[in-house]
């Protein structure tokens, strides 16, 4: 998974940087807000992002609600890591749009648990959005046959909106999913021989 981090302290950044690249993740740093939301908006941004509360530029929580509005194609799970130490940050952060909130100095086993959370989220958003794209183009191609459809008594034969009559068969096969295999039903199997007998007693 790539990791975006967002903290203008460098000591902070290397070591969240050294951690994380640890721990097998791919990482991504910046030293500001705006560079941040730079790195966010390019193509296939990271899937998870750890943003410091107070930075140049951007602030945390003012990336988080753009990214709740921007509406990526690929889910980013939000992290607001933050020495504040009043009671509400937590709520803000969360409203802001965060998915979770760690305070500085952080537990190093704390935040691995946290980012492998958001790491399992983001696999399941994902795997989500697959299922629901199959689903939509599973839709896309059912066609049904629905209303009145206009039938000959005689020849059952189908008139179409354009007023053309059409074969049974060709006008369920334009306008539904179904295909058809051809047979000989035993009444009709019976009738044909009935008539093939009848034919070679004429010629006789």
């Amino acid at each position: 998974m790539n990791v975006l981090i967002a903290d203008d302290d460098a000591a902070s950044r290397l070591m969240l940087q050294s951690l994380l690249t640890a721990w097998g993740y791919n990482v991504t740093a910046a030293c500001d807000g705006d560079e941040a939301w730079r790195i966010l908006c390019e193509p296939e941004p990271p899937q998870l992002v750890i943003l410091d509360w107070m930075m140049p530029g951007l602030e945390g929580p003012e990336i988080v609600q753009r990214l709740r509005v921007k509406q990526f194609e690929s889910p980013c799970y939000a992290i607001i890591i933050t020495s504040r130490n009043a009671k509400d940050s937590a709520a803000q952060a969360l409203n802001a749009g965060a998915d979770d909130f760690i305070g500085k100095p952080f537990d190093a086993t704390e935040l691995r648990a946290r980012v492998a959370v958001g790491h399992r989220i983001n696999c399941l958003q994902r795997a989500l959005s697959e299922h629901i794209d199959d689903l939509k183009q599973s839709l896309s191609r059912v066609k049904q046959l629905e209303g009145i459809i206009p039938i000959c008594s005689y020849c059952k034969k189908i008139r179409d909106d354009h007023d053309s009559w059409n074969q049974l068969e060709q006008y369920i096969s334009d306008h539904s999913e179904a295909r058809f295999s051809h047979g000989i039903c035993p009444h009709c199997a019976e009738e044909q021989m009935e008539i093939i007998k009848t034919l070679k007693h004429r010629s006789a």
